[in-house]
């Protein structure tokens, strides 16, 4: 896995040949047990990689498309698996728990619900106020540069457009890690806002 911006957060990677991007999954350490967000399949580097940096508590996806192998790391862990609420009714995996949004859902974790993206209630998430992640809808295709979801994929534009909006109206954010493309480790405010200046 690699390291990024800060101390406790790492992440691992594929890349899609049909997108030309990586994929990524991202890992928070943290003494109460170690969060990991939309997870691929590990290689056996990343796996030892993983097990030395403590016990994962959390397995947390934030759409249906980005189930990825979170069943697998689930009974390799002993971790819980937590989706989105707004795809409850029709998740293809089961959940110990459904994320609505809310401050806090553990400490230093906020989830945001975004609507009129490919799938209902997608989840962005906020780490100690200051890094963004992001699952489908807020993407990277080019170094230092934010897009959004093609609109033919989107449920509803405006509301689209509304969360990116939302996320982009947050206080002291640093950092954007999109689940597909370049993530975004300094001048997040900026790149968002110029993200929503785009749309």
């Amino acid at each position: 896995m690699k390291l990024l911006h800060k101390n406790n957060l790492f992440c691992w990677s594929q890349f899609d040949d049909d997108r030309n991007i990586d994929f990524h999954s991202y890992l928070w350490v943290r003494r109460e047990g170690n969060v990991v967000f939309d997870p691929l399949p590990l290689t056996v580097h990343d796996e030892k990689h993983l097990n030395s940096l403590g016990k994962v508590s959390h397995i947390i996806i934030s759409n249906s498309d980005h189930i990825r192998d979170s069943e697998k790391l689930a009974k390799l862990t002993g971790a819980k698996i937590y989706g989105p609420v707004g795809e409850k009714d029709c998740f293809p995996i089961q959940c110990a728990e459904w994320l609505e949004e809310t401050k806090g859902f553990i400490k230093g974790l906020d989830v945001y619900c975004l609507n009129g993206s490919k799938t209902e209630g997608e989840l962005a998430f906020v780490i100690e106020g200051e890094t963004l992640i992001t699952g489908d809808l807020i993407r990277a295709h080019s170094g230092g540069k934010l897009c959004i979801l093609p609109e033919a994929k989107l449920q509803d534009s405006d509301k689209a457009k509304k969360s990116v909006r939302r996320l982009a109206s947050i206080p002291g954010i640093k950092a954007v890690l999109p689940g597909d493309g370049w993530p975004i480790f300094c001048n997040g405010k900026q790149v968002l806002s110029e993200l929503l200046a785009s749309i």
